[in-house]
């Protein structure tokens, strides 16, 4: 199978400078600096399918849109390769651009002032594509992605959740094989939300398109991906499936107990100490949550239930979400 995209020891560094302090220093700093290196990026490998819909994952700050940016050409590595579609991103910029779709979730690839249907009209001609592959294809996403009453409308006068269809409609215009998405979800209800997901696996399942989102909603990648890769400063930590991450992080039970009154993390540790659980602080007053081993569900109820006056218990699957949170805070995924 042909690999979409291949990256090996890739790195991308910043210069970023540190002021003095004081007088002084600001009268120093105007005849030398103090640089100091940046990695936003650091020695990263990993190769994408063709065909396959990767969820590229990590907190704030941890390299993902820099990533990006680098297999989509707009910013060169300081080492290491990159192969996308078999090109070099960079170097044969103008055949390359040809082969991707992106859609950033913060950015318009739209003209603002005109409508929606003449921004496809210009985009077709730099896409270079005939008028009836434009009208076969088009028709369906339109169609799918129910913007044909935008068309008319000029992008300023669009919801948010209406401009993330036609961004993703103009994304596709030259029907890529290789899409990537950049929080492309991001403010979006949950119908919108609901539509997008459904037309990304219809287009994945018709015309094999591979998908690399970005996205801080778990559900999003839930919803489309088996395989994560997640990046924390500029590190993978894991990459692999995401039924893989649930069977080995996400043993166990959370439980919500909610107490008639209210209760210290420290009398909770001090009650459980010789079971396997973690504590955190519930979202609704006077409620915790125990993460616990399996081991230890029956013992961590009984002993709660008996010490405390309860209102009310939920006992729930670990979430994906948890899953991951945990991951960040331990830094590494093993196995």
């Amino acid at each position: 199978m042909v690999n979409a995209i291949e990256v090996e020891k890739l790195r991308k560094e910043f210069k970023s400078y540190s002021s003095r302090s004081g007088l002084m220093g600001a009268f120093r700093d105007l005849f030398t600096r103090n640089y100091k290196t940046i990695r936003a990026v650091n020695d990263i490998s990993f190769t994408v399918k063709q065909g396959e819909m990767v969820g590229y994952i990590g907190e704030n700050g941890a390299g993902k849109s820099t990533t990006i940016k680098m297999l989509t050409g707009i910013l060169t590595p300081t080492s290491g390769k990159v192969l996308v579609n078999g090109m070099n991103p960079h170097k044969e910029r103008e055949t390359f651009v040809q082969t991707i779709g992106v859609v950033f979730g913060q950015r318009s690839q739209l003209w603002w002032d005109i409508a929606v249907q003449e921004s496809f009209r210009l985009l077709k001609k730099v896409y270079r594509v005939s008028d009836q592959d434009y009208k076969e294809h088009m028709g369906h996403v339109i169609e799918t992605l129910d913007i044909g009453p935008l068309l008319d409308k000029p992008v300023r006068k669009l919801s948010l959740g209406q401009r993330m269809r036609c961004e993703l409609a103009a994304a596709l215009i030259h029907n890529p094989p290789l899409l990537f998405l950049d929080e492309p979800t991001i403010g979006l209800d949950v119908l919108v939300k609901l539509k997008i997901r459904e037309f990304l696996k219809e287009i994945n399942q018709k015309y094999n398109t591979t998908i690399l989102l970005t996205t801080h909603d778990i559900s999003d990648i839930e919803a489309l991906c088996e395989r994560v890769i997640m990046l924390d400063e500029g590190k993978i930590i894991y990459d692999g499936s995401l039924q893989h991450l649930k069977e080995n992080w996400g043993e166990g039970k959370q439980i919500q107990f909610t107490f008639s009154k209210e209760v210290t993390d420290g009398e909770l540790g001090a009650l459980t100490s010789d079971l396997q659980v973690e504590w955190r602080k519930g979202e609704q007053a006077n409620s915790w949550v125990a993460h616990v081993a399996p081991a230890s569900i029956s013992d961590v109820i009984n002993r709660v239930v008996t010490r405390y006056e309860i209102q009310d218990i939920n006992i729930h699957e670990i979430a994906t979400e948890e899953i991951i949170r945990n991951i960040y805070e331990e830094g590494a995924v093993h196995g």
